[in-house]
C-alpha cells in the first residue's frame, strides 16, 4: 500500500509538470513579444529560484559532497540552459512543430537510455505507451507539423539535429538526476539546480544585451514573467519529485500533456480552433498514458539508482 502510493503521487507530480509547462507556453508567448528569449529564460529561473531559496533555508541547508557539487550544477545547467538553447538554435532552421514534435521523442529517448544503462527494462507496453503520446502531439500540433519549410535541405538537417539534441539533453538530465535525489532532498537539489542554471543564463542573457538598460517590460509582461517564474519553481519540484520515486521513462512521458494543455488554454483564452485534430490529440495522449499506468510495476520502475 505504501508502495503504491508512492507510485500514485510520483505520477500526480509529474502530470502536474505536464500542466505546467503546457501553461509556460501561453504565458511565454505573450512574455516573448516583450523581451528575448536568454532573457526571459534568465528571469523565469531568478524568480523560481527565489521562490525555492526561502523553502531550502527553512527546511535546512544540506552539505553536497564535494564530487556531487559539479554533477548537479551541470544537470541544472543542463536542464534549464542547453536544453532550451538547443531547441531555441532548431527554430532558426525549422518550423516551431516539426521541432516541438522532435521534442517529443524526449520519453523514447529516456527509455533507451534507461534500458542502456540497465536502470529499466524495455516492455512492449512502455513502448507502446510512449508512442501513442508522441503521436498524440503530432496531432495536437497540427497538419503544420509535416512542414519542415523550403529553406536548404542541409539547414533543415540541422535543425533537426538540434531538435533531437535538446530531446536528448533532457533525457539524459532525466536519468542522471535519479542517484543524487535519492541521496539528498529534492528541494535542496531543486534550488541549488535552478541557481547553476541562473549563473549560465547570464551569459547568454548579456549577449542579448539584457544589461545595458532596464528592461522595458509592462506591467502585463512583468506578470506573465513572475508567473512563468513561480511556476517553474513549482514544476521543476514535482519534476524531481516524480523522479526520485518512478522510473524515468515512466515520468517524462507526462510531457505529452504540455502541447494539449497549451493548445486547450489557447482555445479557451485565446479563441484558437478546437479542432478533430486538438480532440484526437489528446485522446491518443490519454490512451498512452493510460497503457503506461496499467502497466505492470516491475516492468516500469528502475532496476538501481
Amino acid at each position: 500500500m505504501e508502495r503504491w502510493s508512492s507510485d500514485r503521487l510520483a505520477l500526480w507530480a509529474a502530470a502536474g509538470t505536464g500542466f505546467q509547462v503546457g501553461a509556460a507556453i501561453i504565458a511565454s508567448r505573450y512574455a516573448l513579444t516583450e523581451t528575448t528569449p536568454a532573457a526571459l529564460a534568465l528571469m523565469r529561473y531568478v524568480v523560481g529560484f527565489l521562490c525555492l531559496a526561502p523553502v531550502a533555508w527553512r527546511l535546512g541547508l544540506v552539505r553536497f559532497a564535494w564530487r556531487d557539487v559539479g554533477p548537479i550544477a551541470v544537470l541544472g545547467v543542463g536542464q534549464f540552459g542547453i536544453l532550451v538553447a538547443l531547441l531555441n538554435a532548431s527554430l532558426l532552421f525549422i518550423p516551431a512543430a516539426p521541432a516541438a514534435l522532435l521534442f517529443s521523442t524526449f520519453p523514447f529517448m529516456t527509455m533507451l537510455l534507461a534500458a542502456m544503462l540497465g536502470r529499466e527494462g524495455l516492455s512492449w507496453a512502455k513502448t507502446l505507451g510512449v508512442g501513442l503520446t508522441v503521436a498524440g502531439v503530432g496531432f495536437t500540433l497540427g497538419i503544420d507539423v509535416l512542414r519542415f519549410g523550403a529553406g536548404h535541405e542541409g539547414e533543415v538537417w540541422i535543425g533537426v539535429l538540434l531538435a533531437l539534441a535538446s530531446a536528448f539533453t533532457g533525457a539524459l538530465c532525466s536519468v542522471f538526476y535519479r542517484p543524487y535525489l535519492q541521496r539528498y532532498p529534492t528541494v535542496q537539489v531543486s534550488a541549488f539546480a535552478m541557481l547553476a542554471s541562473v549563473l549560465f543564463l547570464t551569459v547568454p542573457a548579456f549577449a542579448e544585451g539584457f544589461f545595458a538598460g532596464p528592461p522595458d517590460i509592462s506591467a502585463a509582461g512583468w506578470a506573465a514573467i513572475l508567473f512563468i517564474g513561480i511556476s517553474s519553481a513549482i514544476g521543476y519540484f514535482l519534476w524531481l519529485y516524480a523522479l526520485r520515486r518512478a522510473a524515468p521513462t515512466r515520468v517524462t512521458i507526462f510531457l505529452a500533456l504540455s502541447p494539449a494543455t497549451a493548445a486547450v488554454i489557447g482555445v479557451i483564452l485565446l479563441d484558437e480552433e478546437f479542432g478533430p485534430g486538438l480532440a484526437a490529440g489528446i485522446a491518443f495522449v490519454a490512451l498512452g498514458l493510460w497503457v503506461m499506468a496499467r502497466a505492470k510495476e516491475g516492468e516500469l520502475h528502475g532496476r538501481g539508482s
